[in-house]
């Protein structure tokens, strides 16, 4: 069974305040880039690594990340103008025999080879996969500034990457959405758009998305404590 990986990196700084984009941002002295690269890559499961960089960040992508650190399965492709077009080309890029794809986001770089195994296993039986945890806070509705109802805090998740499935059912999908002009937050969601029910798993804590300045400091801490599966 052939699996390869999006991994999706064509995110900006603007949050960061900073002009180079965010996943390029150095991290104890190496980009966040390398270290989710590093775990992809040093799993034997995953065939293929499509990077999906906005196209100003081709050229700095191979400089930066590629050449000095001589990732050995990373293809790099250019990405598109929202997230989910960055994931169609990355999508596109695959080999024609995959079976199964992950897509991941460029700037979760916690994440577990467990996790990233668990969820190529549950794709196998379920076709399409989810990664998240069960929310710790309660949970409003709100509408114009009141509170509409409180669900029910156990049947809430939050929702992570990667998100796994059958390479067929994910490209389907993603061209239905294209067809209808559909953008969701997630790529769970245009499967979900198809009637098709997607199987949750458990990520971790950990596994967060740096997206602010304060994010680097607890991504730092993380180095700190040992987090992470790449190889130091």
């Amino acid at each position: 069974m052939k699996v390869a990986a999006v991994i999706a990196a064509g995110g900006r700084g603007r949050r960061m305040n900073s002009t180079l984009s965010k996943q390029f941002l150095m991290l104890k002295g190496r980009p966040i880039l390398y270290y989710t690269l590093n775990t992809f890559e040093s799993l034997q499961e995953i065939d293929e690594i499509i990077l999906v960089v906005g196209s100003s960040d081709i050229i700095y992508a191979q400089r930066e990340i590629l050449q000095p650190y001589r990732f050995r399965k990373v293809k790099l492709v250019e990405g598109g103008k929202e997230r989910q077009d960055s994931v169609y080309n990355g999508l596109r890029s695959c080999s024609p025999q995959t079976d199964i794809v992950v897509i991941h986001d460029g700037v979760r770089p916690f994440v577990t080879r467990k996790i990233i195994l668990d969820s190529i296993e549950a794709a196998k039986k379920y076709r399409a996969v989810g990664v998240g945890v069960p929310v710790k806070d309660t949970i409003k509705v709100v509408d114009k500034g009141f509170i509409l109802n409180t669900p029910d805090r156990k049947t809430l998740w939050a929702i992570q990457t990667p998100q796994t499935f059958e390479y067929s059912l994910i490209l389907k999908a993603h061209e239905e959405a294209r067809k209808s002009g559909f953008y969701g937050t997630d790529d769970t969601v245009l499967v979900e758009r198809l009637g098709f029910p997607v199987r949750m798993i458990e990520g971790a804590y950990e596994n967060i998305k740096i997206t602010t300045p304060e994010d680097m400091i607890v991504a730092e801490a993380f180095l700190n404590m040992g987090y992470g599966d790449f190889k130091r």
